[in-house]
């Protein structure tokens, strides 16, 4: 069976079982893949050069650990602007864009505009460098934040199993 996303891509029973083998580890070579997933090692990488053509598959990366490289701080922060839209909402979204303290920024519904999650070295940081950076942005009406205190679950890799 294939189900078909955003009307273009196909994905059978064997793509799906490569890109999840690829969100576990992507350090696996071809034949290795092949292996897991019962394809030749030219089959896997073709499936994946198609994968990556399409932007089902849109870049590898290592994932670090945050605390081990002197970002234990994390906080989800929620940003109001003054208005809803217009160019706040463009300027707030330029702003994000390169702000590198801030991992994900998010436009929601809700009580907030966007929804941020945040690293720091310390409190102190995400007081001095990140709060006072995002207070100062013009639109910028109210922001709430959680620090976080233990994380219970972390996971990029989407449940795939659901594409079948």
């Amino acid at each position: 069976m294939k189900n078909m996303i955003n009307e273009q891509i196909s994905l059978d029973k064997f793509d799906v079982s490569l890109l999840t083998a690829l969100q576990a580890d992507v350090s696996q070579t071809h034949q290795q893949l092949g292996e897991r997933v019962g394809l030749s090692a030219s089959q896997v990488s073709r499936r994946v050069v198609r994968l990556q053509a399409t932007g089902i598959i849109e870049r590898s990366v290592a994932l670090l650990n945050p605390a081990r490289v002197g970002l234990g701080v994390r906080a989800i922060i929620y940003v109001s602007l003054v208005r809803h839209g217009g160019e706040e909402g463009l300027a707030f979204e330029r702003e994000m864009a390169v702000f590198p303290e801030v991992l994900t920024c998010d436009a929601v519904a809700g009580e907030a505009d966007y929804i941020l999650q945040v690293v720091a070295g310390s409190l102190a940081q995400l007081s001095d460098s990140v709060l006072r950076k995002l207070t100062r942005i013009q639109g910028v009406n109210s922001i709430r934040s959680n620090i976080v205190l233990q994380r219970i679950k972390s996971s990029t890799e989407l449940p795939l199993t659901q594409c079948i």
